[in-house]
């Protein structure tokens, strides 16, 4: 937990109110996102016993799964979500637009949507990639054979957990790592999975304070916790009706079974689909920021590549990575990550605050600027402006650090001198000026007296060293691996 998050925690301990830890919403919010509530059946890692999905908050579709030790009937539920979850997907394929990218430029498509699945935690993408894992490697020919559209939703579902891991994609969001990203409460992090009480926090009912509405949404009775696990005391109604059903004499008396089940399931899991949808329209409220933009492009791209892929190949992930892909992914989540943590410092003053904290950044009041300086060292004069910044802080950066400022980031600067007595920082505009010497500058190009600035080592363009291609990868590290083919052993079901 960081310093400001921890004061801020402090703080709505002592008001009974959530605290903004942002200015600006960070992930994507789809106009019609697909909200997937999971519920496992109690002592099982992966045992699917119902869920409640789609894409209208009025409209939500419960799938169930009375007998959840039953293969058959596990397989058959995962049948049904792959129904619904599938065509979502394709309708997010039906329109596409062009773009050029590529060395040489080139004319691609991609799809204008993607798919976005919410959660209600952490706990329930952990479920679905045990799920997904569960059902991408299943045979659809021969003994024990499924339904076609089982191993497609374990191959889509396991791209999506995947997804999930690199910060800033917004392909699979957990509500309760999305609200605290964005809000502080009073309560601890083990709390705060607890949707229910979360919300109760941010968003308490009128002449309550969030401490007091959480409280009472802990209740297990009064809002039920659902993705993926059960309350105790409804777990063991839940098996006296699974016994009553199990042991039914007649089909009649099996059906009453089922709809009372049924009807349970839909108690448990409604208040979450609920608390769900509230979760989105604050996520909605906010407004979003400068780069979310540009990272849903990216999860776009990606998701137009793995459906064109399935199209022209369609094998299954590997259980396990190879060695050089497990490299390029560490390689991938290491670059995502400090472009994700640059992106959310440019986009808000709260998040960079933090790095004002710790050093990596300094705000300051411009006292001098030299708009017209020119360096004259080398053959050509280049144009070097120049300002200096009075701070209210010490600068903890030193001179010759590479900088960049939020408000103009195509400029690269350069920390030229520093004068602690006065907290006077002379900063070199080293680059993005887009004009040569001889021709003058736009209004606004070199920052002007008075204006108030920020600035920071984070760059949001960073680029970690790219790793050769899998076919170059060189005999000291192997070689190209071998394309991944699934065997019988892949094929081992995998529910507890």
């Amino acid at each position: 937990m960081s310093t400001l998050t921890t004061v801020a925690t402090l703080h709505a301990t002592r008001t009974g109110h959530a605290e903004a830890l942002s200015t600006v919403r960070h992930q994507h919010v789809d106009e019609r996102p697909f909200v997937l509530v999971p519920l496992k059946l109690a002592g099982e890692a992966c045992a699917p016993l119902a869920a409640m999905a789609g894409t209208d908050p009025e409209r939500p579709v419960l799938l169930t799964v009375h007998q959840p030790q039953n293969r058959d009937a596990r397989f058959a539920f995962c049948a049904e979500l792959a129904g619904l979850l599938l065509t979502h997907i394709e309708a997010c394929r039906s329109a596409t637009e062009t773009y050029t990218a590529g060395r040489p430029q080139e004319e691609r498509t991609r799809a204008t949507r993607a798919p976005q699945i919410l959660v209600p935690t952490t706990d329930a993408i952990a479920y679905l990639r045990l799920l997904a894992r569960s059902t991408r490697l299943r045979a659809t020919e021969g003994p024990h054979a499924v339904d076609p559209s089982v191993p497609a939703l374990g191959k889509w579902l396991t791209w999506a957990t995947d997804a999930a891991e690199f910060p800033g994609s917004s392909t699979l969001l957990a509500m309760t790592r999305t609200l605290t990203a964005h809000w502080a409460t009073g309560q601890s992090p083990a709390e705060n999975a607890n949707l229910a009480s979360l919300l109760a926090w941010i968003d308490p009912p009128p002449g309550r304070t969030g401490a007091e509405a959480a409280r009472v949404a802990e209740d297990p009775a009064a809002c039920p916790p659902a993705g993926p696990a059960t309350d105790p005391v409804f777990d063991q109604q839940l098996y006296d009706l699974m016994t009553r059903h199990r042991a039914a004499s007649s089909t009649a008396a099996r059906a009453a079974a089922a709809r009372q089940i049924d009807l349970e399931l839909r108690g448990q899991l409604l208040p979450t689909w609920q608390l769900m949808w509230r979760g989105i329209e604050l996520l909605r409220a906010l407004p979003a920021g400068r780069h979310v933009a540009d990272r849903w492009t990216l999860d776009r791209t990606l998701f137009t590549s793995y459906a064109d892929y399935l199209d022209e190949d369609g094998r299954p992930q590997a259980r396990r990575d190879h060695a050089v892909g497990a490299a390029r992914r560490l390689a991938r989540l290491e670059e995502a990550t400090a472009r994700y943590e640059a992106e959310r410092a440019y986009d808000d003053p709260l998040v960079m605050a933090e790095y004002e904290l710790t050093g990596e950044a300094f705000s300051g009041t411009v006292v001098e600027r030299d708009p017209d300086r020119l360096d004259t060292s080398g053959r050509t004069p280049r144009r070097r402006p120049t300002i200096t910044l009075r701070t209210r802080e010490p600068v903890r950066l030193a001179v010759g650090d590479l900088v960049r400022c939020p408000a103009r980031p195509s400029q690269k600067a350069v920390i030229v001198s520093l004068d602690a007595e006065h907290r006077a920082v002379l900063v070199e505009i080293t680059g993005g000026l887009g004009q040569g010497y001889k021709k003058p500058l736009p209004a606004g190009t070199v920052p002007e007296l008075d204006e108030q600035l920020t600035f920071s080592t984070l760059d949001p363009r960073g680029m970690l060293t790219p790793l050769p291609a899998e076919e170059d990868t060189p005999w000291t590290h192997g070689g190209p691996p071998a394309p991944y083919e699934p065997t019988d052993e892949d094929a081992e079901e995998i529910w507890e």
